[in-house]
């Protein structure tokens, strides 16, 4: 009997290392289905989301689709531009320029993320429901009643189709019905703010149409400008006390099914359903010691599986899972661009999952020309920039106008092109698409700064939302935040430009870089602006964009150290209380560049805590009575979930300065700790095992071959051609496809 358990046991522990992310001790599990739309189990694949849960007694399955979109006009902007805007500031008169550019964003209901409606099943007769789980593994919900009757439901990872099933039913009778969303509701509360979200009918489109059959029901929606969408969802009796339905959502096209058919629980395409499933949680792993943080880390994971996809829109405030509550979803479900759609990617790089990080790339590439037209409207000069706020076709929407319309957006959206260059070094994306982004970007900054004495000036910069929308919140000298972009630009610009071989345009915006002022550094550390120290808790935290996610300061280099030791001593003082869960997220990347690890740590398992709903949504609010923030709504938006997985990530490596480090910040209280194929810059495949507080080994594989620079935790055992400078970095030169194990 030993021998058998120590087999069992050897074969457990195999299992979890092989397979550390999508095990069932991650999945979610509960006892009843959830009662409310932000705490039901998310499926999706990129371009259809929906969430399992119960409304009035009845199993409920809300329907979304990423383009759904109401694009009508909410700003307008031919009646202002930016040299309006800064002679307004100039004379003292904010309230005109208020009226313009904010106000419209919160009067007006469009432009908005739209959803498309619910399918709802009768289940009363089938008794108490008796576990509701989600195998993060498959992507499968089972909904298993007491008399034995199981629901499943999934959304195909690579078809745009629903399906659902019913297991030993005692009669056919459970069929779904189509629940319209209450675009014709007259009788609905139409107030709300761009938080709690308007009204549907503020929308005002005409009344939709439902047509059944026997097995089948279209609901057909138009919308505006001619635009429409279709909701179909059709199923079938099968034998044994069994049957199958699927459903479709389309966008100005006419929706139409396959013939089903399959079981219950595997209907067609369940295999390339799971095949699918099964390459993404291959292409890395983690495993922590700290089971919460694992949890949240792994739902993380399966989150970006479900909402990045080739071919659909990028990653908006809540992507695939519009809020199902009769009003528009919290901060109209639109792209912002301040944060939020840049921190929702932030994972994809060190986790090996570039694919899914390309759907933000091939977006902005996308929209790119919008953005041009924005960029000689807005602004009058030539190069690109983007609206802090947009529309699925990146249209501006307006909003507090320093963010929503502020002039260095496009130079963070631009880091992504550069890391997705960084990480893959496909020198075909670099051609095509990175040098060509950085070098509009670059331009622009060029252009909306003028020379003055040897150095480059701007005219009006700010730091997002400090100082909310006032007067204030404009400055007359670079704030950190656009600084550490505007460097940040221009210097990847000028690396682009020399590996493109464009060696005179690389020499230009080294030039345009040297003549950026310094970042500004007192006695708190990097301030938000000269003359503007953090003097209260805030939740964005913009001051300190060169230590991450820019990196212009590495904690490695004693001067830097100084600067960034300081930061966060402010940042400490000020404390949390006007922190949102995304913050919490963003610090612990701070904290871990920091080599903090065990802040790092506290600030991830305050997000997981406090800042999560039951089914892993970050909604904004501290859910737990205010413990750590005054913000205790909750609006559900994604990017604290995608930035909290980056935060584990900056724990065990980090890419920085042109060297990889590997268990970069982990705590010492954590004495077994491994991850698996995570990714770095130049296209190194990493893995690295901690047992007992001791490091086993750092397997390094080299994708595309190059010189490895990496700094090891240990002191390694000596390996041909390998170099180990002053500051602890060992260089080492790669072929293509050449793997090198580092050993204490």
């Amino acid at each position: 009997m030993k021998k058998i358990l120590l087999v069992i046991l050897i074969i457990s522990i195999y299992s979890f290392a092989a397979n550390a992310q999508p095990i069932g001790a991650n999945n979610l599990v509960f006892d009843s289905l959830a009662t409310r739309w932000d705490e039901a189990i998310p499926q999706g694949n990129g371009m259809l989301g929906s969430l399992v849960w119960q409304k009035a007694g009845k199993l409920r399955i809300s329907l979304d689709r990423a383009d759904l979109w109401d694009e009508r006009t909410g700003v307008d902007l031919t009646k202002f531009n930016f040299a309006w805007v800064r002679q307004h500031v100039a004379n003292n008169d904010y309230d005109t320029v208020q009226r313009l550019g904010d106000d419209p964003y919160e009067a007006i209901p469009y432009p908005t993320k739209i959803p498309a409606g619910a399918l709802e099943f009768n289940v009363a007769a089938l008794g108490k429901v008796q576990q509701v789980k989600l195998d993060i593994a498959t992507a499968l919900c089972t909904v298993a009643f007491d008399n034995g009757v199981v629901f499943n439901h999934y959304v195909h990872a690579t078809k745009n189709i629903g399906y659902f099933g019913f297991e030993n039913l005692p009669s056919a009778s459970v069929i779904p019905q189509l629940m319209i969303p209450g675009y014709n509701n007259i009788n609905a509360n139409g107030t709300g703010n761009s938080v709690e979200g308007q009204g549907l009918q503020q929308l005002r489109y005409a009344k939709g149409t439902v047509t059944k059959t026997g097995s089948s029901i279209t609901y057909h929606q138009p919308t505006t400008k001619g635009n429409y969408y279709e909701i179909l969802v059709s199923w079938q009796v099968l034998p044994n006390h069994h049957y199958i339905g699927q459903w479709t959502v389309t966008y100005n096209q006419k929706a139409m099914l396959p013939a089903l058919s399959g079981t219950a629980k595997e209907p067609t395409g369940w295999g390339t359903h799971t095949g699918w499933w099964s390459k993404f949680w291959g292409q890395s792993s983690v495993n922590l010691p700290d089971k919460l943080l694992q949890k949240q880390y792994c739902l993380e994971l399966y989150k970006l599986g479900c909402v990045a996809r080739k071919g659909a829109p990028a990653i908006t405030l809540q992507a695939i899972w519009t809020a199902d509550n009769g009003n528009l979803p919290p901060w109209k479900g639109d792209f912002h661009h301040d944060l939020n759609t840049e921190l929702s990617y932030w994972p994809c790089y060190t986790g090996n999952h570039l694919q899914e990080a390309a759907t933000f790339t091939d977006w902005l590439w996308a929209v790119k020309g919008e953005n041009k037209k924005f960029t000689q409207q807005y602004f009058g000069v030539p190069g690109l920039a983007v609206p802090g706020v947009t529309t699925i076709t990146g249209k501006a929407m307006g909003g507090w106008i320093q963010y929503s319309l502020s002039p260095a957006t496009a130079s963070w959206v631009a880091q992504h092109f550069y890391w997705q260059w960084k990480y893959s070094m496909d020198t075909a994306f670099l051609q095509t698409r990175a040098y060509p982004y950085l070098h509009e970007a670059a331009t622009f900054i060029e252009n909306i700064t003028q020379l003055q004495n040897g150095v480059r000036v701007i005219p009006l910069s700010s730091s997002p939302e400090y100082h909310d929308n006032s007067i204030n919140a404009w400055f007359t000298h670079y704030t950190n935040y656009d600084l550490s972009l505007y460097r940040f630009a221009l210097s990847a610009a000028a690396e682009a430009a020399m590996a493109t071989h464009h060696a005179s345009e690389a020499a230009h915006w080294q030039t345009i870089l040297q003549q950026m002022p310094a970042f500004d550094v007192n006695e708190t550390g990097l301030t938000v602006a000269p003359g503007q120290n953090l003097d209260e808790s805030h939740r964005h935290l913009a001051q300190l964009m060169a230590v991450y996610p820019i990196a212009q300061l590495d904690i490695n280099n004693a001067a830097d150290k100084s600067i960034i030791d300081k930061s966060l001593r402010q940042l400490q003082a000020k404390g949390t209380r006007n922190w949102c869960g995304y913050s919490f997220s963003w610090a612990a990347c701070v904290y871990a560049r920091a080599h903090q690890a065990d802040s790092a740590v506290k600030q991830l398992q305050i997000f997981a805590n406090n800042f999560c709903s039951v089914n892993s949504f970050h909604v904004n609010g501290d859910q737990k009575g205010g413990q750590y923030s005054s913000f205790t709504y909750r609006p559900f938006t994604l990017e604290g979930n995608f930035a909290f997985a980056q935060g584990i990530h900056e724990l065990l490596l980090q890419s920085k300065d042109g060297y990889v480090e590997v268990f970069s910040a982990v705590p010492q209280s954590w004495q077994n700790v491994s991850f698996k194929k995570l990714r770095a810059e130049g296209a190194f495949i990493i893995s690295a095992a901690m047992q007992n507080g001791v490091i086993t080994s750092v397997t390094v594989l080299a994708e595309k071959g190059g010189m490895l620079h990496i700094k090891l935790p240990f002191k390694h055992a000596q390996i041909a051609n390998a170099f180990l400078d002053e500051k602890g970095i060992t260089t080492i030169p790669l072929q293509k496809g050449e793997t090198v194990v580092f050993k204490p």
